[in-house]
């Protein structure tokens, strides 16, 4: 599967010693300044003098970001510099996987990530199978996220419903950039997902059926 580009792209990258961008914001949901499409992806919005501080340093890109709150810890790429100063607005289930509510205070630092060359997700319910191709709506979505980090529950918005998944498995580390990358991309049964079958075989055999289960769910894939 390849990822095409996103992000911020110009000149603050540069070449010889790296310097590092550290800051502190107030995080607020997209929600605060009616920035819902920053759901559908991994994107945040950062203050016009984040843009200006990064501007002096010899930043990497993509511009990848860590951020981390007193419970927990993610990465990021960046959307626009319009948020007000002091702030940071961030997708609201990004704000869920650090345990932080709306006004917490995060961290934020630019950091270097290897590219991906292989993700696993767990469908955080059943219903992610009621979607008729879900490897092509993943690998759409993928598209507006700069990277994947173990552990981290990523939210996929489809046909007026928020279906989540769990990031299981990242190589070569715990974090890595999909910008730009082949990456092979693997699904492991949803959550509930034994139990989902044995109440489909249950309802087969109070039919008459055979008692035949299901196909689970797709094997890995490359493209």
């Amino acid at each position: 599967m390849f990822f095409g580009g996103g992000g911020l792209h110009g000149g603050l990258h540069g070449g010889g010693h790296h310097e590092t961008f550290d800051e502190q914001y107030h995080c607020f949901s997209g929600a605060f300044l009616d920035k819902p499409q920053l759901e559908e992806g991994d994107k945040v919005l950062l203050p016009s003098s984040a843009f200006e501080q990064l501007a002096r340093l010899h930043v990497e890109y993509p511009m990848l970001f860590e951020v981390r709150s007193e419970k927990g810890r993610t990465h990021c790429g960046v959307m626009e510099f319009t948020a007000p100063e002091g702030n940071c607005i961030m997708p609201f289930w990004m704000m869920q996987n650090l345990l932080v509510e709306e006004g917490g205070l995060v961290s934020i630092r630019n950091v270097s990530l290897p590219k991906a060359s292989f993700v696993k997700f767990k469908p955080q319910s059943v219903d992610f199978l009621d979607i008729s191709n879900p490897r092509a709506v993943l690998e759409k979505q993928l598209r507006t996220f700069s990277c994947v980090t173990v552990g981290d529950q990523i939210c996929l918005p489809y046909n007026d419903k928020r279906y989540y998944l769990e990031v299981q498995q990242v190589r070569p580390a715990d974090a890595a950039c999909i910008i730009e990358t082949d990456c092979n991309v693997d699904f492991d049964a949803p959550v509930g997902y034994a139990e989902h079958q044995q109440q489909l075989s249950r309802g087969t055999r109070a039919l008459g059926g055979d008692g035949g289960h299901a196909a689970g769910p797709s094997a890995s894939s490359t493209a």
